[in-house]
């Protein structure tokens, strides 16, 4: 059967308890749940998927295609001088910056040929993850780290500006490198960054083949002023295949021009935690003061903002947003149903239960009497109904709520209060033997004798009784308990008279 915990114990106007808990427990959970998932990469892939950045014309690619691999062989078996043929065009060409997007480590006899081209300032060379960054004494090029962050599930969303060495120092990434040697400030930073999603331009070649480039074949204002990279790009073995967000393959010097756009762009802007925290705490309360299913809407409304922050480069979590304001109508919800449960075992006017509420009490806990012997009091109200007549029903009201908190006064822990009728009161006594009854009937007689409303006369009765020997069923603890209530006020009538 029904048992009241001690911290639901009805007090006086407490209609709805976990009204009082709704607002500062949604506060407490979306808190938590801003501070436990700040992120949205979910979000993140659609935006990026939904709202790509338009192709960035500073950035050229220049492909070591199939073509070029018929011409010149295997792109380790070639002569390195294929490379300085290549930089001389784009250096008189009038590009700002090249990377050379392909892994030099191995040595090959005419190193120290190349050392005019791969020691320009505005020259980048990739390494590989671990690998020294001085590829060779006589290269004095900045290097690079040419890394992107592969997803598990062999997608490419984000790259860094830096990376950690073996010596657990930040190496600069080759995307970070020619962003500098292009003339932008980007800081050594561990961070990831989301990789833009661009749509090639119709209007231009995407990739400028590697051989044209060699052979001078080109147009020179196609690469003035551009951050051109070169790299891979034929089908085949060696060739790494990743994807995008749109799950294209894409050649990874194709995603690394990517990269170096997005380091060319404003850079998106990460809300601070406690702002996400305090956003989801207001998405909550929001949710919990409007009602119903207002929450949704809420919902619905961080989603939507979510894409003019994107296009203003910043990264709003809608979703969590979403899910905290989700949040506060589960517990508006939960109010409702705490609210529904308990209306029929509640008096609304006083908060204590009603006597269907006592009844389930005294079946909860009458098996347990013989080691915790229940006792039991009964107050009523003369001169209520008068009240009522006289003063109207408001006058009655606040005399009932009077009394009640005076009895409430009297509550320890363990004990349960209900509203037994119209002007009766019936406490459910925890623990209390016969020695300990006699005390606390007499403690809430004399806090209820100065009980008065205006000019009329009015006389409270309590009367108790515990369990005993005699006491064999919870009736008879309640016949009990009015034989000693009538008993007072026949004493107190005679001795009147």
């Amino acid at each position: 059967m029904l048992d009241f915990p001690d911290s639901l114990a009805l007090r006086p106007g407490a209609a709805r308890p976990v009204q009082r808990l709704t607002l500062p427990l949604a506060a407490l959970l979306a808190a938590a749940l801003a501070w436990s998932m700040p992120e949205n990469g979910l979000l993140w892939d659609a935006l990026n998927r939904a709202l790509p950045s338009p192709p960035d014309g500073r950035v050229l690619v220049v492909g070591i295609d199939d073509a070029t691999l018929r011409d010149y062989g295997r792109i380790g078996s070639w002569p390195r001088e294929l490379y300085a043929q290549a930089l001389n065009t784009l250096d008189q060409a009038g590009a700002a910056a090249i990377g050379v997007d392909v892994l030099l480590a191995d040595p090959a006899r005419n190193d120290a040929a190349l050392a005019a081209v791969f020691s320009r300032p505005n020259v980048v060379l990739a390494t590989a993850p671990g690998e020294p960054t001085a590829l060779r004494p006589e290269w004095r090029s900045p290097t690079g780290i040419s890394a992107l962050n592969l997803s598990d599930d062999g997608i490419v969303r984000s790259f860094q500006a830096a990376y950690p060495d073996a010596a657990s120092a930040l190496a600069p990434s080759f995307a970070r490198q020619l962003a500098a040697a292009a003339g932008r400030s980007v800081p050594l930073d561990p961070q990831p960054r989301i990789l833009r999603y661009s749509v090639p331009d119709p209007q231009r070649l995407p990739v400028i083949p590697f051989r044209d480039v060699v052979n001078g074949s080109v147009r020179y204002g196609d690469f003035q002023n551009r951050v051109v990279l070169v790299g891979l790009i034929a089908s085949g073995v060696g060739v790494p295949a990743v994807r995008d967000v749109s799950g294209q393959v894409v050649s990874g010097v194709e995603l690394q021009a990517r990269a170096v756009s997005s380091l060319l762009s404003a850079p998106f802007a990460h809300l601070p935690l406690w702002t996400v925290m305090l956003a989801g705490v207001l998405a909550a309360l929001a949710a919990v003061l409007a009602g119903g299913l207002w929450g949704f809407w809420i919902a619905l409304l961080a989603l939507a903002l979510s894409v003019p922050y994107w296009l203003l480069s910043t990264l709003l979590p809608g979703v969590t947003l979403s899910l905290c304001a989700v949040l506060g109508t589960g517990l508006v919800m939960l109010e409702r149903w705490w609210t529904l449960r308990h209306s029929g075992v509640r008096d609304p006017l006083t908060g204590f239960g009603n006597r269907l509420a006592f009844t389930r009490a005294v079946e909860s806990r009458w098996q347990g009497r013989q080691s915790r012997p229940l006792g039991l009091l009964l107050v009523d109200l003369s001169g209520f109904r008068k009240v009522n007549s006289v003063y109207g029903y408001a006058a009655g009201d606040e005399l009932l709520r009077e009394l009640a908190g005076r009895i409430m006064q009297h509550k320890r822990r363990g004990d349960l209060i209900f509203r037994w009728g119209p002007d009766e009161f019936a406490v459910l006594l925890d623990n209390t033997p016969s020695a300990e009854l006699a005390d606390l009937t007499r403690q809430v007689q004399l806090s209820l004798n100065t009980v008065t409303y205006r000019d009329l006369s009015l006389q409270a009765s309590v009367g108790g009784a515990s369990t005993g020997p005699d006491i064999r069923t919870p009736s008879d603890l309640i016949e009990a308990a009015s034989r000693s209530r009538y008993r007072i006020k026949y004493q107190r009538e005679q001795w009147r008279v």
